[in-house]
């Protein structure tokens, strides 16, 4: 009977070590990254930059990003961006109704998380986090699907420039990369 005893408690040792292990905070593999002079941000360590054909084939724009990482697999993704329209700070909420309309045009089914105006560092961030549906097309085999997505995306609004900080990556790796998304964001420090 004490052998057993022994036993599942030496198990109990084991499984919560193990626990402790894997619950790590995920900061500890993350390291600040510059993006440009005036701003830098957490990232996990396997994140890469994304070379120009790679940001070009995934996310069409005519501007080219300021920054855009992505990880190993090439699922999940960072980007900062300057928006094409400029707003003056003290219309933050009015931009941020402007932001959600553009939002919700871009995708077919958009299922808000979250969304209001955060402050990061003494900076005002629009923020908005929601899943996305983009329907597929039934005559071309390799968009048959829809697209189903995860985002969380600030806007800093100020007086020269507007900036975007998205992240993104497939719904089914939401549970994932939740909380590093958020983290990731947290980090956010502009000059």
């Amino acid at each position: 009977m004490k052998k057993n005893i022994n036993g599942i408690m030496h198990r109990g040792f084991i499984v919560l070590a193990l626990i402790g292990l894997c619950s790590f905070d995920s900061s500890e593999r993350m390291s600040r990254i510059k993006i440009a002079e005036d701003m830098s941000i957490y990232l996990p360590k396997g994140f890469r930059p994304m070379d120009d054909l790679d940001f070009g084939q995934r996310y069409p724009s005519v501007r080219k990003p300021i920054a855009a990482f992505t990880n190993e697999e090439r699922l999940v993704d960072f980007s900062v961006n300057t928006a094409a329209s400029q707003w003056r700070e003290v219309d933050i909420e009015i931009a941020q109704k402007f932001f959600k309309a553009g939002l919700y045009n871009l995708f077919d089914n958009v299922e808000m998380i979250e969304e209001g105006i955060v402050e990061i560092h003494g900076k005002r961030f629009v923020s908005f986090e929601f899943e996305s549906r983009v329907k597929g097309d039934g005559r071309d085999m390799a968009m048959r699907d829809a697209v189903l997505g995860y985002t969380y995306i600030q806007y800093l609004v100020e007086s020269d420039r507007t900036l975007v900080f998205s992240f993104n990556c497939p719904r089914r790796m939401k549970p994932d990369w939740q909380e590093t998304a958020h983290k990731i964001m947290k980090s956010i420090k502009v000059k």
